[in-house]
């Protein structure tokens, strides 16, 4: 028996203002779609359930290509920065969190920007030691490519002035050599690897707590990279499969696999695709270069405002051909995290000597620094490019002094890249950005901020339709999906998100007050939105 879905305007992503009336679902899988009329008629004995979409607009699932579904929870758990935009409003956030905290115990804030402060203020440890005296604190950057520590997180790592800098990272020293508690990078795991693991209830509660707000926000899903970061892959992994599979807390994960993690996947009998409709196992996950927020996203010319760095490498360029050998090895595609322009160029290196196995596909996450040639190398080859659209509102305007004006024709550039012929996938890198979906698809068809009126590189303005289907088909494509995920047709998976306004007819900023009404995952009615439904 199955259910009628109708009431409302229904979107199907088969083609450009394809619309339907109703959709028939029986176990989880769309039959068919089409008109009320027809489909009552056509399954009248086998329709059990009547789905009225009260007026609604209903798309295919949104799917965030690119999150880390446990970190998105601990920022709803802990001390979180991403919305502050003076540094005395982070100080006496830190102080007030203190007073609670026993002594010893590790304090750890998420998603201080100082792009965001008037003061630009990156914290000394010593200002951080006067505002948690007794207790080991961290401060994680948006990016999370750098954090700030006080003197007792460093005293327990071992960091002092004479330590050398770790292989793809840096400890930031002040004129006279000091160590400032600034680490970058690589260095930031000298700090992390002294925290003390995290229970398995707390990478539960943080998935929860993650799931919850994904779905409140209309997504189905989330190709998420955790496994290396909580204790290891195989605890991380079972928090997965008890949160979504014993709990019933439906979600569709695709998990990205980081290459220190994967030998202990393979180790314990797993390999590449192995899981099930909910929770599936991804690509192989390596990082290139860091962020252009702490200027180590590694770019092919010096910064335009720090002309005494070009960025880090993560890996040096035979080490990063090595671990896409052994990806290749372990059949397993890639997702590489490539910001800077040289970062992309080295991917690339590594793709042409060791590419995909074939029906495989390789994904470059952010993609932000480009070059025509780059572009023209990349068209060449099975890769998805995996962009972060609400990083305009973000990183602009102080990119383009980063980068440097002359500089910007390929970078942030989604529309230039879709001309191309690139598939690409829409994500917001949570906790990094905020999770919603509808964020992400006003910034690429927006390219300004919300409230503002400056708009950054117009010409890579996308339409409402593309912004649509970065999160549907593209998410769908990019892990080879596109067969039964990101449309409403036959054949596909019963996955919907349900808005209260039809995005393809209202204005733009407009996206900004649309709402969830219900998300729906495996023809489950996984949120539903009853305080704007009794409006």
């Amino acid at each position: 028996m199955g259910s009628l879905w109708t009431g409302g305007r229904i979107y199907t992503m088969e083609h450009e203002k394809d619309v339907v009336e109703a959709v028939f679902v029986e176990g989880g899988m769309i039959v068919a779609a089409g008109s009320k009329i027809d489909l009552e008629k056509r399954y009248k004995e086998r329709i059990s359930k009547l789905i009225d979409l009260k007026g609604h607009t209903m798309f295919p699932g949104f799917v965030d290509s690119h999150m880390h579904l446990v970190g998105h929870g601990e920022k709803l758990m802990k001390l979180d920065f991403s919305e502050m935009t003076s540094s005395q409003e982070i100080s006496t956030s830190i102080q007030e969190y203190v007073k609670d905290i026993p002594k010893g115990e590790w304090i750890i804030g998420e998603g201080w920007n100082e792009n965001q402060l008037p003061d630009r203020k990156i914290f000394h440890r010593i200002e951080l030691d006067e505002l948690s005296p007794h207790n080991p604190l961290m401060l994680k950057r948006i990016c999370r490519h750098a954090v700030v520590v006080n003197t007792k997180a460093l005293e327990l790592a071992g960091i002092t002035d004479n330590t050398p800098n770790p292989e793809g990272g840096i400890i930031v020293r002040d004129a006279n050599g000091h160590a400032t508690g600034y680490l970058l990078d690589q260095a930031q795991e000298l700090v992390k690897t002294v925290i003390p693991k995290v229970t398995e209830d707390y990478i539960q509660n943080a998935l929860r707590l993650s799931i919850g707000d994904c779905l409140s926000k209309g997504l189905v899903g989330g190709h998420t990279e955790d496994l290396n970061y909580y204790g290891g892959f195989e605890r991380t992994y079972r928090g997965f499969q008890k949160v979504i599979k014993k709990d019933g807390i439906k979600f569709r994960t695709n998990l990205l696999v980081h290459h220190e993690a994967v030998d202990d996947m393979h180790r314990l009998g797993y390999s590449f695709g192995d899981g099930d409709n909910l929770v599936e196992l991804g690509a192989m996950k390596i990082f290139a270069d860091g962020s252009l927020g702490g200027r180590t996203a590694l770019l092919s010319q010096p910064y335009n405002d720090s002309p005494d760095t070009s960025g880090v490498a993560i890996h040096t360029v035979n080490e990063l051909k090595m671990l896409v050998k052994k990806a290749r090895n372990y059949k397993m595609p890639i997702a590489v995290h490539a910001i800077g322009d040289l970062a992309f160029e080295y991917v690339l290196d590594a793709i042409e000597e060791y590419p995909p196995l074939p029906k495989q596909r390789d994904r470059i996450i952010h993609a932000q620094i480009l070059r025509k040639e780059l572009v023209d190398r990349a068209k060449q080859l099975p890769i998805i490019l995996d962009i972060q659209p609400r990083f305009v509102v973000s990183d602009f305007p102080w990119v383009i002094e980063r980068i440097g004006e002359s500089n910007m024709e390929y970078c942030y550039a989604w529309k230039t890249l879709l001309q191309e012929g690139f598939h690409c996938a829409g994500g917001s890198d949570a906790p990094i950005e905020p999770v919603e979906p509808l964020l992400g698809i006003h910034a690429a068809v927006t390219r300004k901020k919300p409230g503002e009126e400056d708009i950054y590189m117009p010409e890579q303005r996308i339409s409402v339709y593309e912004a649509v289907q970065l999160y549907t088909t593209g998410s769908a494509y990019t892990i080879g999906k596109e067969d039964c995920m990101g449309k409403i047709a036959p054949g596909y998976k019963a996955d919907f998100t349900v808005l209260n306004q039809d995005l393809f007819h209202i204005d733009d900023d407009e996206i900004l007050s649309t709402n969830v009404m219900m998300t729906v995952v495996d023809d489950t009615i996984m949120y539903s939105n009853q305080k704007e439904d009794q409006t």
